[in-house]
């Protein structure tokens, strides 16, 4: 299957008709935050397939739209501290936010985090056991510790997102909140069995769905 994941910034030639003509072979989008409602929405209802997302730390709890009032994106699905499988059989988990730098919403401590993850545990778990697997895409807007992060507060990365990954090992963890301003920023770091991608504007992806496995 085909991944169009997107993050941090709105892209003019995503908001626009000829999205059908560039991605019109994409099976699943993925939303790693701080991008409007609107511009969601829009994909969606352009290419007709299932959206997941996470909040970033920009995000607005309320958007007023020519349609009304948004608290979300109409048609995606917000996949903050769950863990879900899509029709396809795709296994994903997501955390939004990012570290705690001042009263602003979806901001958290390193502790808080600690505490997401440790409650996804029991649903990993239960993947392996139903699927052969524990994930297959963990989704955040912040990324991992050390790895794409930097140094001030707000940037830096995730440890309890570290630890999930190095113990669960999906596939990917696609994340947002560090700008790419520089060709040379590493935006894909292998960490063990894990590509960590950031996917600031956007990204594609192809994963192999791998086969259910009966226990």
């Amino acid at each position: 299957m085909k991944i169009l994941a997107v993050s941090d910034i709105e892209l003019g030639y995503l908001y626009q008709p000829k999205i059908v003509d560039r991605f019109y072979d994409v099976d699943l989008i993925l939303s790693c935050g701080d991008l409007p409602h609107y511009y969601l929405e829009y994909m969606i209802s352009m290419l007709n397939i299932p959206l997941y997302y996470v909040n970033g730390n920009h995000a607005n709890k309320l958007e007023f739209t020519s349609g009304g009032e948004r608290k979300f994106p109409w048609g995606a699905r917000n996949i903050h501290k769950k863990s879900v499988t899509d029709d396809t059989g795709l296994l994903l988990a997501g955390i939004e936010g990012c570290l705690r730098y001042n009263l602003g919403d979806f901001q958290y401590t390193q502790s808080e985090m600690w505490i997401f993850v440790y409650k996804l545990i029991p649903k990993l778990f239960f993947n392996k056991i139903r699927y052969g697997r524990f994930l297959d895409i963990f989704l955040s807007h912040a990324p991992p510790w050390k790895i794409h992060d930097q140094d001030d507060l707000p940037h830096q990365g995730i440890k309890a997102f570290r630890w999930l990954i190095k113990v669960f090992q999906p596939t990917y963890h696609l994340h947002g909140h560090i700008h790419v301003y520089r060709n040379d920023t590493v935006t894909k770091t292998r960490y063990i069995n894990t590509d960590v991608i950031n996917c600031y504007g956007y990204k594609e992806l192809i994963f192999d769905i791998r086969p259910y496995i009966k226990n």
